[in-house]
């Protein structure tokens, strides 16, 4: 009888972890991502927000319609596939873009907590210029190409290939400011806390 109360327990223990998770993620999902930001941020995150919410809603929206009239009336759109193919990098760069801005890029924290809180400033902005650099060359080599093959037109869709990949140059060159934005947004609240620190002394 012990051994069966005993794993009910953990059982309702199990359970009441999970709830919790999951009533976090819903108030996190529910959560407006942009609360506390200056108004300034908040309207250059919603712009890009919608610009990549409507990059979404063209996708599906053209895929429905082609896959309905393929199957109803038995005639594909042969720009179809080009269109959803040049508007994708539209809808990725707008959300790196965000993920950067909003904190949300999926980093691990593990070997950077190994390292002593000293040396941790140094590391941290380290990592942020190593980003800017990355991406800002990113954002070149991507220029570079929009110059040379942005002119040629897509096949069907007769829509100029600069169209879809200006994305990659306006989305890396935006990450990397966002990245620049975020280092000096850092580096102030650490002087500001620094400024504190010394004044209570």
């Amino acid at each position: 009888m012990s051994g069966t109360s005993h794993e009910s327990e953990k059982s309702t223990e199990i359970d009441e972890i999970v709830e919790k998770i999951e009533a976090t993620a819903r108030r996190m999902e529910l959560t407006d991502p942009d609360a506390g930001l200056p108004l300034f941020d908040r309207l250059i995150n919603r712009v890009v927000e919608i610009a990549g919410v409507g990059a979404l809603v063209g996708i599906v929206g053209v895929v429905f319609l082609n896959a309905s009239s393929r199957y109803l009336l038995n005639h594909s759109f042969s720009w179809a596939e080009e269109v959803v193919q040049l508007t994708m990098p539209w809808l990725a760069m707008t959300g790196v873009f965000l993920s950067v801005r909003r904190g949300t890029v999926i980093r691990i924290d593990f070997f950077f907590e190994k390292i002593p809180v000293p040396l941790q400033p140094a590391i941290a902005y380290g990592g942020y210029a190593l980003n800017v650099l990355t991406l800002g060359f990113m954002a070149y080599v991507s220029l570079q190409f929009v110059i040379f093959f942005g002119g040629d037109v897509a096949l069907y869709a007769n829509i100029p290939m600069g169209v879809s990949t200006s994305a990659l140059v306006a989305g890396t060159a935006g990450a990397a400011m966002a990245y620049i934005a975020e280092f000096f947004r850092e580096w102030r609240a650490r002087q500001r806390a620094n400024f504190k620190g010394s004044s209570w002394k």
